[in-house]
């Protein structure tokens, strides 16, 4: 629902012309999640963004005709249907491939084309259980995994799959012709986490191997007394640090703390120290005082002001402007700031069937045939069930 949409997007912030190809019975169900006005939801509308809304029944003969026309015009087409559709459809690769040699045809998935999981619906939750994501954010105290309260690999995968396409355009340009690329939610979250999540896993000469701790048993969120910091207090550099700004100078001569092997032997108690000094405090004053030290710390934000932070806001990332169909809304910039080409936010979020006839007129479809298709269904919007 959101990995290969907000690749379309993340090219159409690049500059590329991106048709979203629509069903009539009510469109992408995203459009109708969460927050909305009508048939644009927030969520649905920063992950459609730059694109042109076309609504076909592929359910038809015709449909499918009209779908094989635009992609014969196209450089890329992008599908995220689970494996098998796109052939029962009729639109599957080999058969793209004849009408468009150099495409470039991208097929996002949950788990792949095959195996024992391909044939399940998948959603972002579920990648997180199977990949161990799920696992590191456990409850340090019960031992309970959490999951990530994000759709963190949904996104992720995009970025993937844009890195992918990019990469397929200039080869094509070096000759490679067009070519299939797959990218799965499993394999994308499972390289994700691997460098750091898993790094207890990937030497496997065991007699080698010198212990350590793991990268995220430092990430930790502090109570002050008006909110929450975050800071990381183990090695030999931040902990002297983290223990003047409390004003405790005197922990880095206990000899439970004079060391990372020993202090790894006594977090708990370190934790409780810290704990009975920052509760009293407020979070302006610890992160100061940590600063003050050279230890990196910050306030941990409510969502609702994100936007205010001073360093989001000398960053311009965040803009406020009127979309049609929707009024004034903040959305950010695409990250990426290039000098001499820079990226835009360029079309808004489309209602849906917005450019349909538009489109169908491109392609040469004529005014009284486009008029035929939407009395027959073939385009346009049915009762959405």
């Amino acid at each position: 629902m959101v990995a290969g949409p907000l690749t379309g997007t993340q090219l159409a912030d690049l500059g590329a012309e991106v048709i979203k190809i629509e069903n009539p019975a009510g469109g992408d169900r995203l459009r109708y999640l969460g927050h909305r006005i009508k048939d644009i939801g927030a969520l649905w509308s920063l992950v459609n963004r730059g694109k042109r809304s076309v609504v076909v029944d592929l359910q038809t003969p015709e449909g499918v005709d009209l779908l094989k026309q635009v992609v014969a015009t196209a450089d890329v087409f992008i599908q995220n249907f689970r494996p098998g559709v796109v052939k029962r459809l009729g639109i599957d690769e080999p058969t793209l491939r004849v009408l468009n040699p150099d495409l470039l045809y991208v097929s996002v998935s949950g788990f792949g084309d095959d195996g024992p999981y391909a044939d399940q619906k998948t959603y972002d939750y579920v990648v997180q259980a199977i990949s161990g994501i799920a696992d590191v954010q456990k409850d340090p105290a019960t031992g309970t995994p959490a999951l990530l309260r994000n759709i963190v690999i949904d996104k992720t995968t995009a970025g993937y799959a844009t890195q992918a396409i990019l990469a397929g355009l200039l080869a094509r340009e070096r000759g490679a012709g067009g070519q299939h690329i797959q990218i799965s939610m499993l394999d994308v979250a499972v390289s994700f986490l691997w460098p750091d999540g898993m790094m207890q896993h990937s030497f496997l000469d065991s007699e080698r191997v010198t212990a350590g701790a793991h990268m995220s048993d430092g990430y930790a969120v502090r109570r002050t007394a008006d909110g929450y910091v975050t800071f990381m207090a183990q090695s030999n550099r931040q902990f002297p640090g983290v223990c003047r700004a409390l004003g405790h100078p005197e922990w880095m001569d206990d000899p439970r703390f004079v060391s990372i092997a020993t202090r790894e032997q006594h977090l708990d108690e370190i934790d409780a120290m810290l704990a009975e000094v920052i509760i009293t405090w407020p979070s302006s004053r610890v992160v100061d005082a940590m600063l003050a030290q050279d230890v990196p710390c910050a306030v941990v934000n409510p969502v609702d002001r994100v936007h205010l932070d001073p360093q989001v806001v000398h960053n311009g990332m965040l803009v406020e402007h009127e979309r049609p169909h929707v009024g004034l809304v903040r959305e950010p910039l695409p990250p990426v700031r290039y000098q001499a080409t820079p990226t835009s936010l360029g079309r808004h979020a489309p209602r849906l069937d917005e450019h349909t006839d538009e489109v169908l007129a491109e392609l040469g479809v004529t005014a009284d045939s486009i008029a035929e298709l939407r009395a027959r269904g073939v385009t346009g919007i049915h009762a959405r069930t």
